[in-house]
This record gives C-alpha cells, sequence and structure tokens, in this order.
C-alpha cells in the first residue's frame, strides 16, 4: 500500500514523501500519510498546464490533463486533506528556461496557508528573484540549469541574498 510504501522509503532515510497522480486517483492517501507521518512530511506533487479551460491539473508526469480538475481548487483540497507541502509543476514551463509560470503560482501560494514550492522554467538566477517577489512562494526547484553548469548553486544563493532573498548560504 502506500502507506507501507512511504514507511520503507522514511526507514531508509528520506524526511518527506511526494506523492502525485497517486493522490489523484486516491486522494485519501494524502490524509492517510498525514496521520501516520504527520503533515510535515507529505509533499502533494501538482502539475498543471494552461488549457483553454484554466490550469487543469495533470497527471503521469505531466502528460494526462485532468478535464475539470483545476489547479487551485486541488491545491486547495490537499490542503485541506493534510498536505504540508505543495510542489508546483508548470508544464508549459519545464525544461524551457524561460521562467517560472508567475500567474498561477502567485495564484496557489495565495490561496493555501501551506508552503508553495516553484518548479518549472529555471533558466537564470532572476528567474529565482522574481518568483520568490512575484508569488511568495517558500522555494524554487531546478535541476537541468545546474546539471549542465549553467548556474552555480553557490553563485545562486549568494545572488538571491544579495538582492534580500532569505536564503542559507
Amino acid at each position: 500500500t502506500g502507506v507501507k510504501d512511504a514507511a520503507l522509503l522514511l526507514e531508509a532515510g528520506a524526511d518527506k514523501i511526494s506523492i502525485n497522480s497517486a493522490a489523484v486517483r486516491y486522494p485519501a492517501l494524502i490524509t492517510e500519510l498525514a496521520k501516520e507521518f504527520g503533515s510535515q512530511c507529505v509533499v502533494v506533487a501538482i502539475d498543471t498546464d494552461l488549457t483553454t479551460k484554466g490550469w487543469n491539473v495533470c497527471v503521469d508526469g505531466g502528460n494526462t490533463p485532468i478535464e475539470g480538475l483545476y489547479c487551485v481548487d486541488w491545491a486547495r483540497k490537499v490542503e485541506d486533506l493534510g498536505a504540508g507541502e505543495i510542489l508546483l509543476t508548470s508544464i508549459r514551463g519545464d525544461g524551457t528556461k524561460k521562467g517560472f509560470s508567475i500567474d498561477i503560482t502567485g495564484e496557489v501560494t495565495k490561496a493555501v496557508k501551506i508552503p508553495v514550492i516553484a518548479s518549472g522554467g529555471a533558466g537564470k538566477m532572476e528567474h529565482f528573484s522574481e518568483v520568490f517577489r512575484s508569488t511568495g512562494c517558500s522555494a524554487a526547484l531546478a535541476a537541468s540549469i545546474f546539471h549542465f553548469g549553467e548556474v552555480n548553486i553557490g553563485d545562486l544563493k549568494n545572488y538571491l541574498k544579495e538582492n534580500g532573498i532569505n536564503v542559507r548560504v
């Protein structure tokens, strides 16, 4: 079961459990995990993409939009079910290096009280300061710019600190 799998991961040293498609398909899993391990341990990853009807939640690695399940509504629901954090990935921005999706990140951050981690689109240091200043998100995630050496983590931390963003250096 999901709770047993989570227990194995935590016993192996993980501090938190992140769930995405499983949460959409079985929302009670969020509550079960929060009751068993505490909300601080439960991160619900929300993949979202902009459609003609709004920001839809997507599953299966962002490949399958869920008709009628909108990002802000889902964010509120996962908070109510016991999630301790939201990892919000803009499918539209992911891998583009054109910047985070400020609009939806700001909407979700305003809609919930739990921390929101912005993901999808980071391409340069300025994108990080922009997402923090414009949305109030708690954290921002990037991968490829670090893997390919385009941005140095230490340099980014110093840049953020110099620009008034709280960061551990």
